[in-house]
């Protein structure tokens, strides 16, 4: 009864501030919108039954390799906006007496709210676009209501979305449950070990072999499979390793800065290497998906005259491609707009101490702007090199290096740092009102 008393509390304070609440349902309700949508098209590719279906499906497992990884990261993502706050919340309680079992439940009931929140709202938006979705034509014909989910799956998916919330809540909570007051003092930074690295090396060796002796593999059930798995293994380790990238880069930034805005910016890269990525993550996800993007052009144009089954099969392929880098740009204006606005607010204590030092506020915002944009070189260039090493063994060099394909990469790449560059000008105005208003409501 503690427990709940306690949430209801943090609940009613939290309510002061919209921003805590908002953000998170926000990212939620996109994340679920995204990944029903998504599901419900791969469920009427998987409804064919014909000779061709085969086809059809693998291209679907690769859509939702491709999409449904980086949506569950977001998913994470948006578990940890607004963290620490709730961290030092949640670290000054273990330091009154609050045993872990406490604040463990606190931040479970919390984040498992929202995300469920969130996902109502998705399921929502989901059911509202269908109509519209349903009008995009395969095989010569709209999808129709073929794509809406069962109840038991939108079900299956809302709670699903309330246990990753859940879980990412939890990890994260491990520094607050072992060094309270480090984390209150923000004496403990978080660390990222290079095993990461060790075990990105070896999880895209395995995907390439794999790829490599596809053709081996009987039956088209298993290829399927290997597919998702390696495109989906590929992007997750992406996550895995942006972090200890990100916090290399920054460490070289910071002995070398000669200006505040560099030492500021490298040292806001240094002060939580995942939330750094969290910034960018959604540009590395659509710099791995244009590759693909990039090599399907280019086979859609080497295609000569053909029957009037294949010219059906590349017009679906055409529709496909854009309908992945859709829904990519979705993710990476979420991802951009929504951790942007939570990092200001998390960072409310320093850059109200900045303005009490005299710093302009367009410093503050350059050096926001370099933190975010000077990652993203490493970011494309080594997502487009990971997914180019995937997609190798099935395309070959020429596809990839042919100048459509290029010409999608490089459209791909500028229209996601686009988005995330528009998400800093949208959030300078957080910025502004924070300074506007330097006491926290929290």
């Amino acid at each position: 009864m503690t427990t709940l008393r306690l949430a209801w509390l943090f609940a009613r304070r939290g309510a002061a501030d919209r921003s805590t609440i908002v953000l998170p349902i926000v990212a939620f309700s996109i994340v679920t919108t995204l990944l029903l949508i998504v599901a419900g098209g791969a469920q009427a590719f998987f409804s064919w039954t014909d000779d061709i279906a085969p086809v059809y499906q693998g291209l679907a497992v690769i859509a939702l390799a491709l999409l449904v990884v980086p949506l569950i990261a977001l998913g994470g993502s948006a578990a940890r906006l607004s963290a620490r706050r709730r961290d030092d919340r949640l670290a000054g309680l273990r330091l009154l007496g609050a045993t872990p079992a406490t604040v463990t439940a606190l931040t479970v009931i919390e984040s498992t709210l929202l995300a469920v929140a969130g996902a109502l709202v998705g399921v929502v938006l989901s059911l509202a676009l269908a109509p519209l979705v349903g009008l995009i034509p395969f095989r010569g014909e709209p999808l129709g209501m073929s794509i809406l989910l069962g109840p038991g799956w939108i079900a299956l998916a809302v709670i699903g979305v309330g246990a990753l919330a859940a879980l990412s809540a939890v990890i994260g909570l491990r520094r607050v449950v072992l060094s309270p007051l480090g984390v209150r003092t923000r004496q403990d930074a978080p660390r990222t070990h290079w095993v990461r690295v060790v075990i990105a090396v070896v999880v895209i060796g395995i995907v390439y072999l794999a790829m490599s002796a596809l053709g081996g593999f009987g039956g088209v059930a298993v290829i399927i499979a290997v597919l998702g798995a390696g495109f989906g293994g590929a992007i997750a380790v992406l996550n895995l390793v942006g972090p200890w990238v990100l916090r290399m880069l920054a460490s070289r930034q910071a002995r070398r800065a000669q200006t505040p805005r560099r030492l500021l910016a490298a040292r806001t890269i240094l002060e939580s290497p995942k939330a750094a990525w969290r910034q960018v993550s959604g540009v590395a996800m659509t710099s791995f998906m244009a590759v693909f993007a990039g090599v399907g052009v280019a086979l859609i144009g080497s295609v000569g005259d053909t029957d009037p089954q294949s010219a059906q099969l590349v017009a679906d392929i055409r529709t496909g491609v854009l309908i992945t880098v859709i829904a990519s740009f979705l993710m990476v204006a979420c991802s951009a707009g929504v951790n942007q606005a939570a990092a200001i607010l998390d960072r409310r204590d320093l850059y109200v101490s900045l303005d009490r030092l005299g710093m302009p506020v367009s410093e503050m915002n350059a050096a926001r702007g370099r933190a975010v944009l000077s990652p993203l070189r490493i970011t494309t260039v080594g997502s487009a090199l990971v997914a180019g090493v995937v997609v190798f063994p099935l395309a070959g060099l020429s596809l990839i290096v042919a100048p459509a394909s290029i010409a999608v990469i490089v459209g791909c790449l500028a229209a996601g740092i686009g988005l995330v560059w528009l998400a800093l000008l949208a959030t300078r105005p957080v910025l502004t009102r924070v300074l506007a208003e330097p006491s926290p409501s929290l």
